[in-house]
């Protein structure tokens, strides 16, 4: 055995998870129900990639082991509480409201800003990654784990500088419903933050997603059981799976982004390239675009479908294009909550003002080019066409 398959062993994973928290119980899986494997296939997976795919520098070694035993020791953690306060698992989650779409199409701002409104409830980065003990109210906004959270996330910035600019993160900033799927080791984020094209195949066309939301809806549960409200939450991941989302929430509310897709492969393209850097020597965007294209173009391929079908209704989404929303984001701010029923009142709006104005963004800064891709723009154009004719979403110029 080598010193990586040492490292990456899914049972000294397990052991080793088990041992820091003091607890054994995972939960019932999903191979329990569908008998695909579970989460236990899942990180298998994931750690064989790891192993014989990634290409992980010394530090991307140790990168990756903290974010598999940070999923496995959140999945013990959420389950231990669970055991000893069962009335949770009885506690409904009402009308959430999810935030989906092509990454890089305005789904992160328009997320910060809504959960600027203190009627809705967003997962915040620091109570995702450490969710136990249980966030109380009375200090929520000044949990020892913030300033942990945030060191953290500020030392990715010394790793790769300007990451954070490029992809804003804060430890009280809403995190995304990725971060929590991890748990279940079915989940996007280590498909971006790794190379693993096993892996990601996988997940985009076997993976059965409904034991990623059954967990999503235990740890959401976890989490309300110490500060309560109506959910916000957010992940471009959920576009691939709609069907799976609106199983575990079938009053869900989604609001949907939309934008040129070929401006969207190069930029997630871009993203993709910057967070493997972390870990990886070996980063190469021409293989990052080939990918982003297969899952843009399935995943547009597939909601569309859904939608057709009826099993994706249309009274439970929100299309919202993304030229609109960066030319007046307060129009279609406002044109989401009168189709959500909710007000829109003066003293919330102004606090999504405020942040708009701390948070300007730079519009990219041609950190990415469609000429870096290696793909061919009639044929993506041809591919994505009859998405762009389904939601009048316009062509724009290629960056």
């Amino acid at each position: 055995m080598t010193a990586l398959s040492e490292r990456f062993a899914p049972e000294r994973l397990i052991a080793s998870a088990c041992e820091e928290t003091g607890h054994d119980d995972f939960g019932q899986t999903s191979d329990d129900i569908s008998g695909d494997g579970g989460w236990r296939h899942g990180l298998e997976l994931v750690t064989a990639g790891l192993i014989n795919e990634a290409r992980l520098s010394p530090i991307g070694v140790e990168i990756a082991y903290l974010d598999l035993m940070r999923a496995l020791k959140n999945r013990l953690d959420v389950i231990a509480w669970r055991n000893e306060h069962p009335e949770i698992a009885t506690w409904g989650i009402e009308a959430p409201i999810f935030i989906v779409g092509q990454p890089r199409t305005g789904t992160t701002i328009l997320y910060d800003l809504l959960a600027q409104d203190p009627d809705l409830r967003a997962p915040l980065t620091w109570e995702v990654d450490a969710p136990l003990p249980v966030p109380q109210p009375e200090t929520y906004h000044n949990d020892p784990r913030i300033a942990a959270t945030q060191a953290s996330l500020e030392m990715s910035e010394q790793i790769i500088p300007g990451f954070l600019k490029f992809h804003p993160m804060g430890a009280q900033v809403g995190q995304e419903c990725v971060r929590i799927t991890a748990s279940e080791f079915t989940s996007m984020i280590f498909s971006v933050q790794y190379r693993l094209p096993s892996y990601y195949r996988w997940l985009l066309h076997e993976a059965d997603h409904a034991g990623a939301y059954r967990f999503h809806r235990m740890f959401l549960q976890h989490l309300q059981s110490g500060v309560s409200g109506q959910w916000l939450l957010k992940s471009p991941a959920h576009l691939w799976q709609l069907d799976a989302l609106l199983g575990e929430y079938p009053d869900a509310l989604i609001v949907q982004t939309h934008r040129d897709p070929l401006n969207v492969i190069s930029s997630i393209a871009a993203l993709t390239r910057h967070l493997r850097r972390m870990g990886s020597d070996e980063s190469e965007i021409a293989e990052c675009a080939a990918q982003s294209y297969e899952e843009i173009v399935v995943g547009l391929d597939r909601e569309m479908a859904l939608r057709d079908s009826g099993k994706v209704p249309t009274e439970r989404v929100i299309d919202v294009h993304y030229a609109d929303f960066i030319a007046d984001p307060w129009t279609t701010i406002g044109g989401i909550y009168q189709k959500l029923g909710r007000e829109l009142r003066p003293d919330t709006e102004q606090k999504m003002r405020d942040f708009l104005a701390d948070h300007p963004g730079d519009g990219g800064r041609g950190r990415y080019t469609w000429s870096d891709t290696g793909l061919d723009a009639g044929e993506v154009r041809e591919r994505v066409s009859a998405y762009q004719e389904r939601y009048a979403v316009p062509t724009e110029q290629l960056r």
